[in-house]
C-alpha cells in the first residue's frame, strides 16, 4: 500500500500578493478586472495585476478556471490557514520562537482598547482548553 505524501505547503505570499489574497478572500472567486478595481486605489495597471495573479496561479497561491469566457481566480489556501502560516514564520524570524514576545510585540505595537484586551483574554482561555 502506498502512502499519499501531503502537498507541500504554499509559499508565503509577498505584501502584494497579500493584498491580492485579501481581495478574494473578502470577494470570493473574481476576474482579474474585478481584483484590479479593487487595488487601483494604489495606481497599480491592470496589466500588473494580471502578471501578479499569472505568478501567483504558478507558485500554488491561486487558481483559475474559466467562467463565461472570463479567467475566474480564486485563493488556493484559506486565509486563516495562511495567516497561521505568516504568524509562524514571524515568530521564528523576529521572536526566535517566542509566543509570548510576540504577542507582547503585537500588543506593544498600537493601542489596544479594553474591549480587544477582553476579547485576547477570553481566545486565550478557550485556547487553553483546547476550544480553538
Amino acid at each position: 500500500m502506498m502512502l499519499k505524501k501531503n502537498p507541500p505547503p504554499a509559499p508565503l505570499p509577498t505584501e502584494a500578493e497579500l493584498e491580492i489574497l485579501n481581495v478574494l478572500w473578502s470577494a470570493g472567486p473574481s476576474t482579474v478586472r474585478e481584483v484590479h478595481a479593487a487595488v487601483s486605489q494604489k495606481n497599480t495597471g491592470y496589466t500588473t495585476v494580471l502578471k501578479q495573479m499569472q505568478v501567483m496561479v504558478a507558485k500554488g497561491l491561486l487558481t483559475r478556471s474559466e467562467r463565461f469566457r472570463s479567467h475566474v481566480y480564486e485563493a488556493s489556501v484559506p486565509k486563516q490557514e495562511t495567516q497561521q502560516q505568516l504568524a509562524g514564520n514571524l515568530l521564528q524570524r523576529a521572536f526566535e520562537g517566542s509566543a509570548a514576545n510576540l504577542v507582547l510585540g503585537a500588543l506593544a505595537s498600537k493601542p489596544v482598547s479594553a474591549k480587544e484586551l477582553d476579547e485576547i483574554r477570553r481566545m486565550l482561555d478557550e485556547f487553553e482548553k483546547g476550544k480553538l
